[in-house]
Formats: C-alpha cells, sequence, structure tokens
C-alpha cells in the first residue's frame, strides 16, 4: 500500500510536468499561427503562472478542508480540461481565458503534494518526486515535436490532454489507498494553521522565499526559452528547436534521478550547494560563442543537471528548518514566490532579448543563481 500511493504521487506529478514544456516547444509555430510577436508566450505563461501564485496561496486552506487526494484529482481533470480547450483555441485572446483553470490546477497540485512528501517521505524521494516532473516535462517536446512533422501542433496538445484524463481517472478510482496515512495527516491538520501573515514573520522565511524566486525564475527561463533560443540564436528549425527544448528536461530528470541516491547522505544544504555549481558549468558553456549548436547542447543539459536538486531540497528542508507544524502555510507561500519568477522573468528576458538579443539566456541565468544560492545559504545558516 505504502508503495502503491508512493508510486501514484509519482504519476501525478507526471501529469504536472507534461504541460509545462509543451508551450515553449510549440511556440516557434504558434504564434505564426496566431499572428502575435514571439514575446507574447510570455503573457501565456504570466497568466498561467499569476492563477498558480493564487492558488499556491489557497493551498494550505484548501488541503486542510479537503485532504490532499481530493485536492489533486480535481486539480489533474481540471488541467486536462484546459489543455483540450487549448487545442481548439483559434484565437491568442483564447489561449489567455483557457490558461485560468490551468494555472489553478497546477498550482495546486504542487504545493499540496509538496508538503505531503516533505512530511511523509525522505529526501529520496522528494528528488524522484520532481524526477517524474521532469518525465513529463521530456515526454511533450517529443509529442510537440511529432505534431509538428506529421500534423498540426494542436495535436500535440491534445494527445498530452487524452494522457492527462486518464492518470486523473486512476488517481479518482485508487483514493482508497490515501488512507495509509490518513491519521498521522488528520494530526497536522488538526493544528491551527499559521497563515500567511504568521508564516512571514517567521525569521529566515523571507530569505528563503526570494531566493526559491531567484531559482524559478532561472529555470523558468531555460526551460520557456530553450526553444527559441535555439531557433533564434543558432539557427534551428522550428521542429529540431522544438526537440531540442528537451534538452534541459532531460538534464534535469536525470539529475534528481541520481540526486535521490545521494541526497540522503549528503543533505538537503550540500547538495543545493553540489547543483549551483554544476550549473556554473552550464551557464559557462552557454556564454562561449559558437557557430553550431553542439556547445548550447551540452549547456543546456549540464545546466539541468546543476538545478536538478535545488527545487527539491529547497522544499524538503522546510519541515526541518521551520517546523512541521508550519510547513503547509511555508511550501504554499514558497509556491507562490516560485510563481512570481515564473510569471514575471522570463516574459522580462522575452522583452530584453528582442531588444539586446536573445544571446543574453547566459548573463540573465546568472544573475538568478548568484541570488538563489547567496539567499539560500543565509537561510540554513539562520535556521541552523
Amino acid at each position: 500500500m505504502y508503495s502503491l500511493l508512493l508510486a501514484l504521487i509519482y504519476l501525478a506529478f507526471i501529469s504536472l510536468g507534461l504541460p509545462d514544456s509543451l508551450l515553449g516547444a510549440g511556440w516557434p509555430v504558434m504564434h505564426e499561427v496566431f499572428s502575435v510577436p514571439v514575446p507574447y508566450m510570455g503573457i501565456v505563461t504570466m497568466l498561467i503562472s499569476g492563477c498558480t501564485i493564487l492558488s499556491s496561496l489557497m493551498s494550505d486552506k484548501v488541503t486542510r478542508k479537503f485532504g490532499a487526494n481530493i485536492v489533486t484529482v480535481f486539480s489533474v481533470f481540471l488541467t486536462a480540461v484546459a489543455l483540450m480547450g487549448f487545442s481548439f483555441a483559434t484565437a491568442f485572446w483564447q489561449l489567455l481565458f483557457l490558461a485560468v483553470p490551468y494555472g489553478l490546477g497546477a498550482g495546486a497540485i504542487d504545493a499540496a503534494l509538496n508538503n505531503y512528501v516533505a512530511l511523509h517521505y525522505t529526501s529520496k524521494h522528494m528528488s524522484w518526486l520532481h524526477c517524474f516532473w521532469g518525465v513529463g516535462t521530456i515526454v511533450s517536446p517529443f509529442v510537440m515535436s511529432y505534431a509538428l512533422s506529421t500534423s498540426v501542433w494542436y495535436n500535440g496538445y491534445r494527445i498530452v490532454s487524452l494522457v492527462q484524463f486518464g492518470i486523473a481517472a486512476l488517481l479518482l478510482f485508487t483514493l482508497p489507498v490515501w488512507k495509509i496515512n490518513a491519521k498521522k495527516e488528520s494530526a497536522e491538520e488538526s493544528r491551527k494553521s499559521i497563515g500567511i501573515a504568521g508564516a512571514l514573520k517567521i525569521k529566515g522565511v523571507p530569505f528563503l522565499l526570494l531566493g526559491f524566486f531567484a531559482y524559478c525564475a532561472a529555470e523558468a527561463t531555460a526551460m520557456g526559452w530553450a526553444s527559441t533560443y535555439f531557433s533564434e540564436v543558432k539557427g534551428v528549425e522550428g521542429e529540431t528547436a522544438a526537440a531540442y527544448a528537451s534538452l534541459f528536461f532531460i538534464g534535469l530528470t536525470t539529475g534528481r534521478f541520481i540526486g535521490g541516491f545521494l541526497m540522503d547522505f549528503l543533505g538537503d544544504r550540500k547538495m543545493i550547494q553540489l547543483g549551483t555549481a554544476i550549473a556554473f558549468c552550464g551557464v559557462l558553456c552557454l556564454a562561449i560563442p559558437a557557430e553550431t549548436e553542439k556547445l548550447a547542447i551540452v549547456g543546456f543539459v549540464v545546466l539541468g543537471l546543476g538545478f536538478a536538486p535545488i527545487y527539491p531540497c529547497i522544499i524538503h528542508s522546510t519541515p526541518s528548518n521551520f517546523g512541521a507544524e508550519n510547513s503547509g502555510a511555508i511550501i504554499g507561500i514558497q509556491m507562490a514566490s516560485a510563481y512570481v519568477g515564473s510569471t514575471f522573468m522570463p516574459p522580462l528576458y522575452g522583452l530584453l532579448g528582442k531588444l539586446l538579443g536573445y544571446g543574453m539566456m547566459p548573463i540573465y541565468i546568472l544573475a538568478f543563481m548568484v541570488l538563489m544560492i547567496f539567499m539560500t545559504e543565509k537561510t540554513f545558516k539562520i535556521t541552523k
């Protein structure tokens, strides 16, 4: 029963990752279909992330009322409906309308399951949880690439939507499995929530939020703009650029799988430090000027490998740093700060890239990496 529940949680995180790289992979073609400029992708991602911010801030209250299992099932269904709607969109404004349910559903899954695993499972399982998110992000660019090469872009969204509906149905039929942790979860939910204001008053939390914001800004920029980077900077064709978008996710997923075997031995803080050092090497590969895309291919894979342990380790360290009774509220705010980074910073890169050239990506990512490691180190020192 324990293993089955863990497998279901992993499956739910695959469903969370599936749509995340779909828009970035398809946008070089989609923006032409909708007759909008390249930076308009930032508007869509901004709205999606804005809704996830709202959903994340409400997650502690909603999860305490309905339980992580119900929230997860409903949210997967909600994202599946939104993705199917994307596939039928004929105008840009329709993408904006459908971004609302997609963002609300994604934020609820993210916050609820991150807190659930942080409380009930060890660090390695948190790493493997996000590894399965990476599986979803690796698959979807290839789905979009297949759709672009054999038919049209919207078939990519329809395929992913149908997979989402299947995962949601399986989660619905296996709801009783979640009872294995019911007593412990009930005891935790019976404690009074400190709320957003209370969480922000805890020493070290503001630094953690800023560090998490910076990390997610860097990750989302690499995630959303990799395809455009290859297309605009390296001159790669649209279908190939869409496939290359998966390189970052391949590194990210591989790193989280391998990292799962190391985390229980090294601990969250050392894994964050190790990941940052590796990520710097990836940025360096991107920064070296080269006419071909080969060095950039290596750069995105290495960048993903370095980023791999940072997100899960920051989340997993929250209960031990600030107390299990406060983790629900704090992780909810963490997710909100993450999506603030995901909301505003990739669109800013899009605007700056249009003005200064998309080749500025290494400098842009590096700036956020420096801020991230400084703030997370400060958090660990305060809570030690």
